[in-house]
């Protein structure tokens, strides 16, 4: 398969700390295609302003994005922060729309893709649509998780379903930070080459909620449209996170305060794909 041309600078943005992948979706999708080509095993983690702000709150999931292959740059601001720094080939690549690259493009149709997420129902609700869109796509098996604590019994029960189907990339779509905890966890024990954790992709594509005009993307503006659709669920995380990212974001672009990725718990100075043997 010829890959896709890269596009970023190979560097990664400091996003308060956190270490962002300089990529668009050209180079998202060419890395990834290269890992399951190359027999590399990982996880891919999405970072917008939640997921930053949770991973500064949370030294063990700062420790998750350290060591993912990936650590795209899921919003706005994580895109403007690298633009900052120089990166200015750096693009936003958001979940659902890297799920519909990887699944409908008819380049890639030979890989096998695995859908963990949702409700019951939901990830088969997704994989009905999808193949209506994209009817050479190869969904091989579907799973939602439960929302507590898997059992033990549950945990063998998806290790043998995944090892009977042999997929290239699972799915994750559990919202964050309990996608990338998922995706840690599991990743060892299942036989696939790639979890992505794309949160509200498989309520996007299923049609439960809607996605935003270009323009409200563009101007990053995003979250506010879905706390307008999901008040009741959302109005703490985005009225919480966004002002405090915003000020400690301007600190950062003033350098008024320094944010060291080397300040990383899980290791000291490791970037964004180095996972420990």
């Amino acid at each position: 398969m010829t890959q896709s041309p890269m596009h970023d600078t190979g560097g990664v943005a400091n996003v308060l700390g956190i270490a962002v992948h300089a990529v668009d979706m050209e180079s998202a999708v060419a890395r990834m295609c290269l890992a399951i080509d190359t027999g590399r095993k990982g996880y891919v983690c999405l970072a917008g302003v939640h997921g930053i702000m949770e991973a500064r709150r949370h030294p063990d999931l700062r420790a998750i994005l350290a060591h993912a292959l990936l650590v795209l740059p899921d919003g706005m601001p994580t895109v403007w922060m690298g633009h900052r720094q120089g990166l200015a080939s750096m693009q936003r690549v958001f979940g659902p729309d890297l799920m519909l690259e990887m699944i409908g493009r008819p380049e890639l149709r030979h890989y096998r893709h695995f859908l963990c997420g949702g409700e019951p129902g939901t990830p088969e609700r997704l994989r009905d649509e999808l193949l209506r869109r994209f009817p050479q796509a190869s969904i091989v098996g579907t799973y939602a998780p439960p929302f507590r604590p898997m059992t033990p019994e549950e945990e063998a029960a998806l290790a043998a379903q995944i090892h009977s189907l042999q997929p290239d990339i699972v799915w994750v779509g559990l919202s964050t930070p309990k996608q990338d905890r998922f995706m840690r966890r599991y990743l060892p024990l299942l036989e696939t080459r790639l979890m992505v954790g794309v949160g509200a992709a498989f309520l996007y594509h299923t049609g439960a909620i809607r996605d935003s005009p270009q323009w409200v993307k563009r101007a990053g503006l995003q979250w506010l449209h879905r706390l307008l659709q999901e008040p009741a669920r959302l109005w703490r995380r985005y009225l919480l996170n966004v002002p405090l990212f915003l000020l400690q974001a301007t600190l950062q672009v003033a350098g008024l305060r320094s944010y060291g990725v080397r300040d990383n718990p899980s290791g000291g100075t490791e970037q964004p794909g180095e996972v420990p043997h």
